[in-house]
Formats: structure tokens, C-alpha cells, sequence
């Protein structure tokens, strides 16, 4: 009966450390594709020191789930129980460190409003200044996602002492918010001067905020369902290990 156990808890073990190596294989695939992506993330990372810390992180994460879910399994199969206790000391310390990553994602989450990004925006934004990282990255997001401001254009009304140009006098809205045939810096604008003329016809009215959150609403509950999982996983991956580990003679 004690055999039969141990068995079934080291193909249960097997099975939950082969969806963790999947999961490390999904962030991995996932921070790959947000640093190469060619439709404006690279950019937008590239530009932003956080992000591209946090898109290594990912990529580093993933990297050791992917060979903590291989190892877990190759010790489950071969009942190695050295391998066991490494794969149950490393499981723990990503455990906490991702339950700590989400309390603090929590805490600071005020920094994230609405509020905050119109406050940022109208401290730092500089136009078409390309060599500043906020205001490159801003223009990057508005004319990836066809938006203009964080609430709209009227955002950049109360924005004082931008270089304008020629074209620019009529109207506080920046070149980015101008709509284009392909929503990137190669696409072409359907027609730049009448949109840095003021004509509202050719600006992309919409606030980033509202369309960001929108395209992104669904990929927010599914990273928190996955985020969950992840966690759940690992939370029975340990208990199995610790199982297994003393069921070893």
C-alpha cells in the first residue's frame, strides 16, 4: 500500500513540475516576443529603463521555471532525493519572491491611475524631442495605439514651453497624435497638415489611458488567472517533493 503511494505521488509530482516547465516556457516565449515584437513594444521597451528590466526579469524567470519544471521531473522519474530537496529549495525562493512581487504590485497600485500618467505627462513630455526617453516612448505608445494623450489631446493644451513648429502654432497637438495609414513611426500621415492645423478630423481623439486599458482588460485577468495558477502549481509542487523526498529510502 506504501509502494502504491509513493507511486502515485511521484507521477503526481512529475505531472505538476511538467506545467511548471510549461509555464517557464510560456514566460519565456512571452518575454522574447515583448523585446523583438516589430509592431512598437521593442521600441517602447527599449526606450524605457523598467521595462526593460522588468522584460529580463521575464525572461530570466521563465529561464529558471523552464529548468526547475525539467529537473523536478527528471527527480520525480529517478527518485533522486539530492535533486528533490534542490528543486524544493529553489521552487521556495521563486514562491516568495513572486507572492512578494504581487503584494508590492498591490500597495503601488495608486501609481498606476489615470491621475498619475496626466501628471507625469504634462511635467515631462517634450514634443518630438527623440532623444528624451519619456517623450520618445510616450510617442511611440500614441502612435502605436492610434491614441493622443492620456485623456486626449486637450492634455497637451496646458503643457508650456514645447518647441512647436511651423505647422504646430495652430494647434497644441503634437505630430504623434496625427492619424497615420499604418499605426507605426514608418507609417504615413493621412494628412499632417491639416491634423497640426487643428482639424479634428485628422487626430486620433482618443486617450491612451481608455485604449490601453481596453485592449489590454482581457490579458490583465488572464496574466492574473495565470499568475494564480502559477502560484498554486508551485504551492503543490513543494508539498509533493517534501512527500516524495521522505517516502525515499
Amino acid at each position: 500500500m506504501e509502494g502504491d503511494c509513493l507511486s502515485c505521488m511521484k507521477y503526481l509530482m512529475f505531472l505538476f513540475n511538467f506545467f511548471i516547465f510549461l509555464g517557464g516556457a510560456c514566460l519565456l516565449g512571452l518575454g522574447i516576443w515583448v523585446i523583438v515584437d516589430p509592431t512598437g513594444f521593442r521600441e517602447i521597451v527599449a526606450a524605457n529603463p523598467l521595462l526593460f528590466t522588468g522584460a529580463y526579469i521575464m525572461l530570466a524567470m521563465g529561464a529558471m521555471l523552464f529548468l526547475l519544471g525539467f529537473l523536478g521531473c527528471c527527480g520525480a522519474i529517478r527518485e533522486n532525493k539530492c535533486l528533490l530537496l534542490f528543486f524544493f529549495m529553489f521552487i521556495l525562493l521563486i514562491f516568495l519572491a513572486e507572492l512578494s512581487a504581487a503584494i508590492l504590485a498591490f500597495i503601488f497600485r495608486e501609481n498606476l491611475t489615470r491621475e498619475f500618467f496626466t501628471k507625469e505627462l504634462k511635467k515631462h513630455y517634450q514634443r518630438n524631442n527623440d532623444t528624451d526617453v519619456f517623450s520618445a516612448t510616450w510617442n511611440s505608445v500614441m502612435i502605436t495605439f492610434a491614441c493622443c494623450g492620456v485623456n486626449g489631446p486637450e492634455d497637451f493644451e496646458a503643457i508650456p514651453h514645447l518647441p512647436y513648429s511651423s505647422l504646430e502654432k495652430a494647434t497644441a497637438t503634437p505630430e504623434a497624435c496625427c492619424q497615420r495609414e499604418l499605426q507605426s513611426r514608418e507609417g504615413m500621415f493621412v494628412n499632417k497638415e491639416a491634423c497640426l492645423s487643428g482639424n479634428e478630423r485628422f487626430q486620433n481623439r482618443q486617450g491612451c489611458y481608455t485604449v490601453i486599458l481596453n485592449s489590454l482588460e482581457t490579458y490583465v485577468y488572464l496574466a492574473g488567472a495565470l499568475a494564480i495558477g502559477v502560484l498554486a502549481i508551485e504551492l503543490f509542487a513543494m508539498i509533493f517533493a517534501m512527500c516524495l523526498f521522505r517516502g525515499i529510502q
